[in-house]
């Protein structure tokens, strides 16, 4: 299948063609990345168990990675300083979240596995299906000591029983924080996104106390007004729910019962979860969503299009909202901002229902069962881990997120980072990215997120300064017309997370009866709702009733029972004593 980032990279050159004609925990290593282009030196691994990495003694790791980023190009510069720095060539094989599952389940029936494998299964399959090993040997400070500085405080949520106990597989690859924690970009945030072209045609209108209502409506006013955007017809509303990506159509009605985002379940104020699927909330929701597809205001491609078209659609500008998490649809929003089209992208609304106050936003949640970890069938995971570990260290994790010091971005005299119009351009072209950015790896590898030991942030879009300054006009504008300063100032201000939170990433044991009723709740969506949504408002309570009668032949309380059980193991072995 054709990828989303070739598809934005063939527009972005094509554009292009067109203009043409017209404080830390973590360890650190000896040296930093000067302004002449250089790299961290080689003694990463110095003083550790672990063997040190170096031109001289060359090795190649395959690499298999779930994520949306796009590939590297063969000239990209920091492959060739990972090649002459550390002696590392990666063999990348770059897999969607769609087609993930069906990957893993290849992989599992082959038993032959890459070097290095990150994954974001949330069944944790890889690990007990055996394809990880246990990397708890390696982290130790006298081995892996960055990365054994990375997980020592979060150990017992790290690790997994994978069927031989408890142990660390995977190295989350999001939200492990140092220092302060800064940014004006919610990656994590849900919300009903609303195109910003649509607020300010109205006025900038008030977006507290939202309802689905008044949301449709903002939707319905502006298609009304431009049937077309650029020649293409207007698409009010889009509705994700390709091959993993399913909670782009179940998650919806837990937000709108004002309840944060626990996946398939509501966990109620007595730490009991229960499937909300066949409730009133659903009902009222998807019957809701019925109702605006009889006005035209639903995509019909909705259902049948794949995580690719759905990205090239938000990429075209011309879908005017839909329910999504920013990091979710970052491909396409990045694809606008490359083609000029800033009033076309995003920002989030929070609807709920009879006036529940809005829990779109939580507390920036560590990824476990998510990130990186080495295989069973890598000849040499000493090797695959150093390499990991020496990634850990600040100034490598300052090269992926920032890029190379004096090229990509300036160290001031206050040891301030921070970029010119040119390079904060770079980081938003596609094509300079494929060529000047790990984006695939980078995703999926653990990072320093927060601030590293010298104050600055961790990215360039967490750095406030820079943030606002690498808005495009029309943003900073727009910001002030809102009165706010980040996006993150749409968001509801986040509580305390729950000590078990979030429920959604409680693994299932593979082949449990849990992890099967999971499954048919998930295939049950999928093959009622599309039909009770596009069916006519006349036809949609009996194939509600079709629904609900398919959802109660489910061991629902198989499932109900082990994210409970979840929860409390959680809360017993995560709180804070």
């Amino acid at each position: 299948m054709k990828r989303f980032a070739s598809l934005v990279l063939a527009a972005a050159i094509a554009v292009a063609m067109s203009a043409c004609g017209n404080g830390s925990d973590s360890a650190t290593s000896t040296q930093s990345a000067a302004s002449t282009g250089s790299a961290p030196s080689t003694t990463a691994s110095s003083g550790s168990s672990l063997p040190v990495l170096s031109p001289d003694n060359p090795v190649e790791l395959s690499i298999w990675i779930t994520t949306s980023q796009q590939a590297p190009s063969a000239d990209n510069k920091l492959t060739k300083m990972l090649k002459d720095k550390l002696g590392v060539t990666l063999n990348y094989e770059i897999i969607t979240p769609d087609n993930q599952d069906q990957k893993i389940g290849v992989m599992l029936a082959g038993g032959e596995y890459p070097d290095i494998i990150g994954s974001t299964d949330q069944n944790a399959r890889l690990v007990t299906g055996g394809a990880y090993i246990p990397l708890d040997d390696y982290l130790k400070p006298e081995a892996a000591g960055a990365l054994y500085e990375h997980v020592k405080p979060y150990w017992n949520k790290i690790a997994y029983d994978g069927g031989q106990g408890k142990h660390i597989y995977q190295i989350p690859n999001y939200n492990r924080f140092y220092g302060d924690i800064v940014g004006g970009v919610n990656y994590s945030a849900s919300g009903f996104w609303i195109q910003k072209a649509v607020l300010a045609d109205q006025g900038y209108p008030d977006l507290s106390n939202m309802t689905i209502e008044k949301y449709f409506k903002m939707l319905e006013d502006y298609k009304n007004k431009y049937p077309k955007i650029d020649g293409q017809d207007t698409i009010a509303f889009e509705i994700l729910c390709a091959q993993g990506r399913e909670w782009g159509l179940t998650n919806p009605p837990e937000y709108l019962a004002g309840a944060p985002n626990n996946g398939g379940v509501i966990v109620d104020e007595n730490n009991v979860a229960a499937v909300f699927a066949d409730k009133d909330v659903a009902k009222r929701y998807y019957k809701y969503l019925n109702e605006m597809n009889a006005k035209g205001m639903v995509d019909k491609e909705s259902f049948t299009q794949t995580l690719d078209q759905y990205l090239a659609k938000l990429a075209t500008g011309r879908v005017l909202g839909m329910y999504d998490q920013r990091w979710s649809y970052g491909n396409a929003h990045d694809a606008l901002v490359a083609a000029n089209k800033v009033e076309r992208t995003y920002v989030a609304t929070m609807p709920t229902f009879d006036g529940k106050a809005p829990y779109y936003a939580d507390r920036d949640v560590m990824n476990i069962n998510q990130g990186v970890g080495v295989s069973v069938s890598c000849k040499k995971p000493e090797v695959a881990i150093a390499f990991i570990n020496t990634m850990m260290n600040e100034d490598w994790q300052k090269i992926l997120a920032w890029g190379v010091e004096g090229e990509d971005y300036q160290k001031g005299a206050d040891g301030k980072f921070t970029r010119n119009e040119q390079q904060r351009a770079n980081s938003t072209d596609l094509i300079w990215r494929s060529s000047n950015r790990l984006m695939a790896l980078t995703d999926i590898m653990p990072k320093h997120n927060g601030t590293y030991s010298d104050g600055n942030a961790y990215s360039p879009e967490d750095q406030p300064e820079e943030f606002f300054a690498t808005l495009k006009q029309y943003d900073q504008d727009f910001l002030t017309k809102y009165n706010k300063k980040t996006w993150r100032d749409f968001n509801n201000q986040p509580p305390e997370n729950p000590v078990y939170y979030p429920a959604w990433n409680i693994a299932l044991p593979d082949g449990s009866d849990a992890q099967m009723a999971d499954k048919q709740l998930k295939d049950t969506a999928l093959q009622f709702l599309p039909k009770a949504i596009m069916a006519s408002p006349d036809k949609f309570e009996s194939i509600w009733s079709e629904y609900t009668t398919a959802i109660g032949k489910i061991n629902v309380k198989s499932y109900e029972d082990a994210i409970n059980a979840g929860i409390q193991d959680r809360i017993k072995n995560w709180a804070t004593k």
